[in-house]
């Protein structure tokens, strides 16, 4: 059995052959002038059979049969049978083609249609073309191959060997491409907001840091996709805005966490949560049919129907019913005692109310299938959303419930200068005290503020809600997550 490197070899070899005979091993251009799908849609209706096609494709099977060879070629629309024969080609050219072409190439075939006596769709070939020539084998049982961070490594192998992730990276085209169109109907501008940002704001999270040289600071990536740069723009008079990209989080991975991630976010004036959750629920269940074709999905155990009746989940009461404590009369020496004694593991770095409270509804949303709204936050959890106007202990702010997380975050913005001055104060100060996710002050977005701001609803929602509804982690739902580099054995 030849190893690897011998393999290897042995196609660089066949490029020098290629290279001695005159013939390009990477030419340009190609002839083709039909896709395979298109090729296959001749069959089963009128064509004239002597008709000439030019496809191509990589050759992805190969088998002999006297002075005739077969091969499966795939463009990545479909895949067709080629026989090659060498009658039609010529002694030379049917030698030449054996000597120097194998599995893994991407060749170019021209000839006429036919389906054979086993009704195998096929091209006859009267010319072949080298359009690639590979010189590494392809794996010949890559389902075989149980390594998960292999399979991500080698992504373009996976998405070539498995049609479900294929099927995977194409829906999640149409996912956001639906997600786009929605909004876009409904009368929202699509804007693009800085990544680079001297105060990081818009969440909670931990930001990645770096540096500027030609402007000779420090500088942050963002971590909320524009949320205060669109809040200038509902200053400057626009009513709807949208923006749709990638924000970046330095903090922790699981099955619902990234630190590099597509992100939507839009921002209504004139709107509040109760309008925002009318538009969200929409917009979730367009975006489910454009991409899935149905309402229906089982996700973590869970049978989701978005098209029943969604929800809503009071905080304060859900975390009651639970876990038996009421936040707003618990110390936080009682709360950190039930999540010890529910066995729920938190950071203790910059421990505080505000994340005790937290840590005990991610144990409790568990619960919940959705879908739903959560409402009635605490406003220490949400410094940037606007106090309930009937108690002013909880913010407008509403996040849909699926399959036991929230898959979105939106409220009432807001816009009352004074108030997002010390909630910002408050922020820092959790800051300082060792809280890292906590925000900074923002003293420009506080200026803009004063300007004034129109009452607005805003709303984000990521690629966790694709992964949700393909009941996958997020990791496997992007196309080429962030591996760690491979070690290589020196020994």
């Amino acid at each position: 059995m030849p190893t690897f490197e011998e393999l290897r070899q042995t196609r660089i070899d066949k490029l020098k052959k290629l290279k001695t005979a005159g013939v390009l091993a990477y030419p340009a251009k190609t002839n083709r002038d039909h896709t395979i799908a298109e090729a296959l849609s001749y069959f089963g209706r009128f064509f004239k059979t002597k008709k000439t096609f030019v496809l191509a494709g990589r050759i992805m099977a190969q088998r002999g049969h006297g002075k005739a060879t077969f091969l499966d070629i795939n463009d990545g629309s479909g895949k067709i049978q080629v026989i090659i024969k060498q009658d039609k080609i010529g002694e030379k050219g049917y030698q030449f083609f054996m000597e120097v072409f194998d599995i893994g190439d991407f060749v170019e075939i021209t000839g006429t249609l036919f389906t054979t006596a086993r009704g195998e769709k096929t091209i006859q070939a009267s010319d072949y073309k080298m359009l690639s020539k590979a010189l590494l084998p392809l794996p010949e049982k890559w389902h075989g191959i149980c390594d998960v961070e292999e399979c991500l490594r080698k992504r373009y192998l996976d998405i070539l060997f498995n049609p479900e992730v294929k099927d995977m990276v194409q829906k999640r085209t149409v996912f956001w491409a639906s997600m786009r169109e929605f909004l876009v109907k409904k009368g929202f501008l699509e804007v693009e907001t800085p990544v680079f940002e001297t105060t990081p704001g818009g969440a909670d999270a931990r930001p990645f840091i770096t540096h500027h040289n030609a402007l000779d600071m420090d500088v942050y990536l963002r971590i909320s996709m524009g949320e205060l740069w669109q809040k200038k723009l509902m200053v400057a008079g626009f009513e709807k805005t949208f923006e749709i990209g990638r924000q970046f989080r330095n903090e922790g991975m699981d099955a619902e966490h990234l630190q590099d991630y597509t992100q939507m976010e839009f921002y209504w004036a004139y709107a509040d949560y109760e309008k925002g959750m009318e538009l969200v629920e929409e917009m979730y269940k367009y975006i489910a049919e454009k991409t899935f074709g149905t309402l229906k999905f089982k996700i973590r155990g869970f049978e989701v129907d978005l098209g029943k009746k969604w929800e809503k989940y009071d905080y304060k009461t859900t975390i009651a019913k639970y876990t038996g404590v009421n936040i707003e009369e618990a110390s936080l020496p009682e709360i950190e005692k039930t999540l010890q004694k529910l066995k729920i593991d938190y950071d203790k770095d910059g421990f505080n109310i505000t994340r005790a409270i937290d840590n005990l509804w991610k144990y409790c949303r568990k619960n919940i299938g959705g879908p739903g709204f959560l409402i009635n936050v605490p406003v220490e959890v949400s410094p940037l959303a606007k106090r309930s106007e009937k108690n002013n202990k909880v913010v407008q702010k509403f996040q849909p419930i699926i399959a036991g997380s929230e898959v979105g975050n939106g409220y009432s913005e807001l816009n009352d200068p004074i108030d997002q001055a010390e909630r910002f104060t408050e922020q820092q100060k959790m800051r300082d005290a060792g809280d890292q996710e906590a925000q900074m002050y923002d003293k420009d977005f506080v200026e803009a503020l004063e300007q004034g701001m129109p009452p607005t609803c805003g709303f984000g929602t990521s690629e966790r809600l694709f992964s949700f509804l393909m009941d996958k982690p997020m990791r496997d739902c992007q196309i080429f997550p962030l591996m760690k580099p491979k070690q290589e054995n020196n020994k």
